[in-house]
C-alpha cells in the first residue's frame, strides 16, 4: 500500500496520511465522463461532434489524435486524459499532467483550405477558452501570444496547435488544450515558471471538471466552426479584449536576435505587433519568438 500511495504523490496528487484513518486527499475528485460531458452539451452541439473520449492515460491527447487524424478520424474529434506521461507545449516543453486535477483536451478539426488559411487558429482557440471560463463564472483571465492563458500574470493554460495533411490543403489542425483546475503547492514548485489555477480564481473550489469540460467542448466547437467559415477575422476583436501583451513593454527574441518594443496589438493574420523604439512597427509569426516582458531600467 505506502509503494502506492507513494506512486500516487510522486504523479501529483497531494495523497495525506491521517491518523486511524489511512489516506485520503484533501478535497474531492471528480474523474472525467465522456457521457456526462456529452450529456451537457447543446443539442446542436452533441450533432456535430465527430467523437468525444475520456482515458485514463495518454501519452498525449494531442499525439493520440493526431495518429487518429492519419487513419481518418471524423472532423471534431475529441479525446481528452486524466494524465498524460508525455504532455507537452510549444517548443516541445513539458505539460505536468497530474492524474485527476486539472483538464487536458485535445480537438481534431479538418480543413478544405492548407496551411497558410490556418494562421491565428491558436489565437481563436484561446478566445473560445475565455468564453468557456466566463460561461463558468470565472475571471481575471486573459491572453499572452501566442498560446497562453494567464491571471495575474501567472500561467492558467496553454494552447499548442499542430498540422497535418496537405500543405495546400486538404489539411487538419490538433488544438490542445491544458487548464490547471487545481495545482497542489508540490506541483507549483516543479512548474519552472509562476503558475495558477482555476481554484484559486474561483476563491476556493474549481467549477466541476466535467461540466466545465463540456463548457470548452461547447465554446471550441463554435469557434472552430467560426473560423472554418471566416479564419482569424471573426475572432480580431475578441482577440483585442483579451490581449495582455497590448501597451505593453516587451522582449522579442528569436533567430535573429532580440529587440525591445511595446506591444501594439496583432494583425489580420494573428501575428504580433510591436512598435520598436525606432518608430516602426514590426510583425512577428508565432513558431520565431518568444515574449517576456522588458527588464526594468536600472
Amino acid at each position: 500500500m505506502w509503494k502506492q500511495i507513494e506512486a500516487l504523490r510522486a504523479r501529483g496528487l497531494p495523497v495525506e496520511a491521517q491518523a486511524g484513518r489511512g489516506y485520503a486527499l484533501p478535497y474531492a475528485v471528480e474523474l472525467l465522463d465522456a457521457a456526462a460531458i456529452r450529456a451537457a452539451l447543446p443539442a446542436a452541439t452533441r450533432a456535430r461532434l465527430g467523437a468525444l473520449e475520456a482515458h485514463w492515460e495518454l501519452d498525449s491527447t494531442s499525439s493520440e489524435l493526431l495518429r487518429r487524424a492519419a487513419q481518418g478520424a471524423p472532423d471534431l474529434s475529441f479525446v481528452l486524459a486524466e494524465t498524460q506521461s508525455a504532455g507537452r507545449g510549444r517548443r516541445g516543453r513539458a505539460w505536468l499532467s497530474p492524474p485527476a486535477l486539472n483538464l487536458y483536451l485535445s480537438c481534431l478539426k479538418r480543413f478544405e483550405t492548407g496551411y497558410a488559411a490556418l494562421s491565428g487558429l491558436s489565437l481563436a482557440a484561446g478566445v473560445a477558452l475565455m468564453r468557456a471560463l466566463e460561461d463558468a463564472g470565472i475571471a481575471g483571465a486573459g491572453l499572452k501570444w501566442p498560446n497562453d492563458a494567464l491571471a495575474d500574470g501567472r500561467k492558467l493554460a496553454g494552447i499548442l496547435v499542430e498540422l497535418g495533411g496537405e500543405f495546400l490543403g486538404p489539411c487538419h489542425a490538433v488544438i490542445g488544450i491544458g487548464v490547471n483546475l487545481r495545482l497542489p503547492p508540490a506541483l507549483r514548485a516543479q512548474a519552472g515558471q509562476p503558475v495558477t489555477d482555476l481554484a484559486t480564481l474561483a476563491g476556493g473550489a474549481p467549477p466541476a471538471r466535467n461540466a466545465f469540460a463540456a463548457r470548452l467542448v461547447a465554446r471550441l466547437v463554435e469557434a472552430l466552426d467560426a473560423f472554418a467559415a471566416d479564419g482569424f477575422a471573426a475572432f480580431a476583436d475578441a482577440y483585442a479584449r483579451h490581449d495582455l501583451l497590448r501597451g505593453r513593454a516587451l522582449r522579442v527574441s528569436g533567430a535573429q536576435g532580440a529587440f525591445d518594443g511595446i506591444g501594439a496589438g496583432v494583425d489580420a493574420r494573428g501575428a504580433l505587433r510591436v512598435h520598436r523604439a525606432g518608430g516602426d512597427i514590426v510583425t512577428v509569426d508565432s513558431a520565431e519568438v518568444s515574449v517576456r516582458a522588458a527588464p526594468e531600467a536600472a
